[in-house]
């Protein structure tokens, strides 16, 4: 089963990035699209729109959706929770708020949004998982990070409230947009992706027993605390990167692992590959969908994410036959 989904995922994001290519207010056809990437046809207007515009958005939103889902499975297993996603050790709310701060202390245009962001979410990882260092137990671990979401989304409320001149580019920029992507985006995500994705690939029989009570994973020799947070910095420092270029995108790294799972089962072997798959596919439909669905401007990402996500992710979890552990 999973070498033929891994064949149709690849083929249908491929014809996808095609129309995504093609579609837009310029005109330019499938044959021109086709014409300008082989042969470097069309007119000079329309290789800019495709090459400079075009291209580096819709590889940089397949980037993105690919890290978010194997995250997303990385998460799940870590915390032995299904309903776990890659934000939940306050990725997102870290952001946001370190975001909310460079804007309010006038560093916004020193350090930019990406640096501010990616300050701000690494530190917040990083102090969760020192706070509930002591007691080992995934619950304090969630819950920890639960707490620490609400206080920093507090904060950043507050810091809006304080400095209402400068809503609209957060709030704008919390709900996800790929519209500013470049081919330096591209490279950073790409190395993002083989930093998370080789390793923790590698470690895929970790991630199973990971799946199992903590004293059974014990009992075999697994380090439990030890190798769950060898397998949660990595995956939060490639969410992180995602989160500080363009924003709070979320839904892909909670459904990505569990349409994955219904297909192929819970073994990582088999599911990690997937999930970046059906993220990436996920990311790239959403990111079009935005584009297009408006006759003058774009949709942010986020919000069709979760508008076409979630009735989806609901009719796979009644109608599948779930697996989990």
């Amino acid at each position: 089963m999973r070498r033929p989904l891994v064949a149709l995922l690849i083929a249908t994001s491929l014809a996808l990035a095609l129309v995504a290519l093609t579609l837009g207010p310029s005109g330019i056809s499938i044959g021109e699209t086709i014409g300008i990437l082989t042969a470097g046809g069309g007119s000079a207007s329309k290789r800019y729109i495709i090459w400079n515009l075009r291209l580096p958005r819709i590889i940089a939103s397949s980037l993105s959706g690919a890290i978010l889902g194997f995250s997303g499975a990385i998460f799940q297993a870590a915390l032995r929770n299904p309903m776990a996603d890659p934000f939940i050790l306050g990725v997102s709310s870290g952001a946001s708020f370190g975001v909310a701060v460079a804007l309010a202390l006038g560093l916004s245009a020193s350090l930019g949004f990406p640096l501010a962001a990616l300050i701000g979410s690494t530190a917040t990882v990083l102090f969760i998982l020192a706070l509930s260092s002591r007691k080992r137990t995934t619950t304090t671990l969630l819950l920890t990070g639960v707490a620490i979401n609400y206080i920093l989304s507090a904060a950043m409320t507050l810091l809006m409230f304080m400095n209402k001149e400068q809503y609209q580019r957060i709030l704008y920029w919390s709900l996800g947009s790929f519209s500013t992507a470049t081919y330096r985006d591209v490279v950073i995500l790409c190395l993002a992706l083989l930093a998370v994705a080789l390793p923790l690939s590698l470690a895929h029989r970790s991630l199973d027993m990971l799946l199992l009570d903590e004293s059974s994973a014990q009992a075999l020799g697994l380090r439990v605390q030890r190798v769950r947070i060898a397998v949660l910095i990595p995956a939060s420092i490639a969410t992180a990167i995602c989160v500080s270029s363009f924003g709070v995108i979320g839904f892909i790294g909670l459904m990505a692992p569990h349409v994955s799972r219904l297909l192929v089962g819970p073994r990582h072997k088999n599911l990690l590959l997937p999930s970046s798959l059906f993220g990436s596919l996920l990311m790239l439909a959403s990111d079009t969908l935005a584009r297009i669905l408006l006759p003058s401007g774009e949709l942010p990402v986020g919000v069709i994410t979760s508008l076409v996500g979630v009735p989806l992710f609901i009719y796979l979890l009644r109608k599948g036959r779930y697996r989990y552990g």
